[in-house]
């Protein structure tokens, strides 16, 4: 079940499509913030959660700041990263199993990063040492790594990657946990390692090409039904309500 963001996801994807940075970072905020008002029906973003569904507004908060910064708005990039890194430091009181709170640290760190905050790398490494003390804690990392909390926390470095990776997966599940999940801080503390490595470089880099790529959905190669009106390519991604060119992010047309 996904959250209840009011259809501003949909908008701000098929705003980044149109290459409307500004637009696809206002959609995104409006997203960040009705998901975080109400998750899903019923539930309160101050209630304890185990699946972590407000997660899914913290990445759109990060998504807006570096959409933000692609437009040139770097102003409005620094105010959506300082308002995520409230929200998400106020989310510590709902969300208190230690392992949740190591990745809300490492949310703080992506939203400092995304916003072109300083004290990105000492968040890395807070929520990298915050993942290695949880780490006797918990009895299967493979449990807490698939919940929504966590998986919105690998989102956005993995939607900012594609871009420059021509649209293909270019930060995996594997590259971001470690190689043995017996060693349960290590294999979560990873995150926060590799982020620290890549996640400023990635933001630079599309930054500079200005483009943000669309995220990733469910995709097909040679789709003999569509083709790409700017590169040609019949690669598709089918995500949020938009159906877009794998590699560039464009919308296809129907051949």
């Amino acid at each position: 079940m996904r959250t209840q963001d009011g259809g501003h996801r949909e908008t701000a994807v098929a705003a980044l499509a149109d290459r409307r940075y500004e637009r696809a970072g206002d959609e995104y905020t409006r997203a960040a913030r009705r998901v975080l008002a109400d998750p899903r029906e019923g539930q309160s973003p101050f209630d304890p959660d185990e699946k972590g569904w407000v997660g899914q507004g913290l990445t759109s908060y990060v998504v807006a700041a570096v959409a933000y910064r692609v437009a040139g708005r770097d102003e409005r990039a620094t105010r959506r990263g300082v308002e995520g890194v409230a929200v998400t430091r106020d989310l510590e009181g709902a969300l208190d199993h230690a392992v949740q709170q190591a990745c809300l640290r490492e949310f703080v760190a992506d939203l400092r990063v995304a916003g072109g905050l300083d004290g990105a790398s000492e968040a890395y490494e807070s929520a990298a040492a915050a993942y290695e003390a949880a780490g006797d804690g918990v009895d299967d990392p493979h449990r807490w790594a698939t919940t929504p909390l966590f998986q919105a926390a690998l989102a956005t470095i993995q939607q900012v990657a594609r871009g420059p990776a021509n649209g293909e997966i270019a930060v995996t599940w594997e590259d971001l946990h470690g190689a043995d999940p017996a060693d349960t801080g290590a294999f979560l503390a990873r995150r926060a390692t590799v982020k620290r490595q890549r996640f400023p470089s990635l933001v630079e880099r599309v930054v500079t090409d200005g483009h943000l790529a669309a995220p990733r959905g469910t995709t097909e190669y040679d789709n003999a039904a569509h083709q790409c009106p700017n590169c040609g390519s019949a690669d598709v991604n089918w995500v949020a309500d938009s159906i877009l060119c794998l590699r560039c992010s464009t919308p296809v047309e129907r051949v």
